[in-house]
């Protein structure tokens, strides 16, 4: 398996649904579940999968991720031969949300025209699921397949495709004659010279693709029935490992169906929300169905319900924030809310 598949991840994707989040970072780096970050997994599907070489294509505000991912250590892509490889996108006026750009592949076409995988399997940064990839590379080859698209088992795609590397690379060398410009292109044009066969994918599976639908998806972590679906003992969803203390429970605190990540500190009541490293909750808080990113400080006193708090940010002694299940209140990675400003 480990010399058959070739892992390709397009994290060039841009949601204008998700500008709030995505102002100093890329989808594929945005924070969830507490502790990991979107791109986590598809990459750990891949691992999990045996694949050995995985290509990741950024566009823009790269960085974050970079500094997540690393040299891929912690998925065990730190290799000699094969790994992990970024190519940064020279390409800025393309559809980003046309998964496998053939423009940016081809201006990469040395990768893969050096790999040795047989297949190659092209997903997008964005679905959360636990899925693996080697039932479905075995259901494409016995059933003769040039191209397999996966869909959900509701009906909709997921925007992932199996494909030979040697039709790839004749696909990206062929897209200016074909006018070709992405996966999607082929497998819905009808006059096609390929066999495009559907993969039904019946697991847990969602998409993030607007503030209400990522706030959605983090909420129905705490139901323990997606939890499982989620995170599997054989197949862990992997992320970047950072040596933290545990979090530290302070006499009057109150935390009812929670994640809470480690090294916090938690004086205040938390309830049905999803906490991130080194969080600190002020004693007579309340937060209630509230995402809490990463180093947040909400002090005493305050009251916050369906918010969603980006990185670094600083909420004052006293504030009151309401959002709602539909339309959560987003507050701006390391901005100061006060209570002054409430909303």
């Amino acid at each position: 398996m480990k010399r058959k598949l070739l892992g390709v991840i397009d994290a060039t994707t841009y949601h204008d649904d998700l500008e709030e989040l995505l102002i100093h970072r890329s989808l594929a780096a945005l924070p969830f579940a507490g502790r990991y970050r979107i791109i986590d997994f598809v990459l750990s599907n891949m691992v999990n999968s045996g694949i050995r070489s995985v290509a990741i294509f950024p566009k823009m505000i790269y960085r974050s991720l970079m500094d997540h991912l690393g040299s891929g250590k912690n998925w065990d892509l730190n290799r000699k031969r094969d790994g992990l490889f970024f190519f940064p996108s020279p390409i800025v006026d393309y559809d980003n949300n046309k998964i496998g750009s053939f423009e940016q592949f081809g201006a990469n076409i040395d990768f893969f025209y050096r790999s040795t995988q047989e297949y190659s399997i092209i997903t997008n940064c964005y679905t959360v699921s636990n899925m693996s990839f080697r039932p479905i590379l075995d259901w494409h080859m016995d059933s003769n397949c040039d191209i397999t698209e996966i869909y959900h088992k509701d009906g909709h795609s997921l925007d992932m495709y199996l494909v030979k590397t040697s039709l790839l690379i004749k696909l990206i060398e062929t897209r200016h004659e074909t006018g070709y410009t992405c996966m999607r292109d082929v497998v819905n044009d009808l006059d096609n010279l390929y066999s495009i066969c559907r993969y039904e994918y019946s697991g847990y599976t969602m998409m993030i693709n607007s503030i209400e639908n990522y706030f959605s998806t983090s909420m129905n972590l705490l139901n323990s029935e997606v939890w499982k679906q989620l995170f599997l003992k054989d197949q862990p969803i992997i992320t970047k490992v950072k040596d933290e203390p545990p979090t530290r429970y302070l006499k009057g605190s109150l935390v009812k169906n929670a994640m809470i990540a480690n090294g916090c500190l938690i004086s205040g009541a938390v309830e049905n929300s999803i906490i991130s490293r080194g969080v600190k909750i002020g004693k007579g808080a309340v937060i209630k169905n509230c995402i809490i990113m990463q180093k947040c400080h909400i002090e005493e006193d305050c009251y916050l319900d369906s918010v969603i708090l980006d990185k670094d940010v600083k909420v004052e002694a006293g504030t009151i924030l309401k959002g709602s299940v539909a339309s959560p209140f987003v507050v701006r990675k390391g901005t100061k809310q006060g209570a002054l400003m409430n909303t």
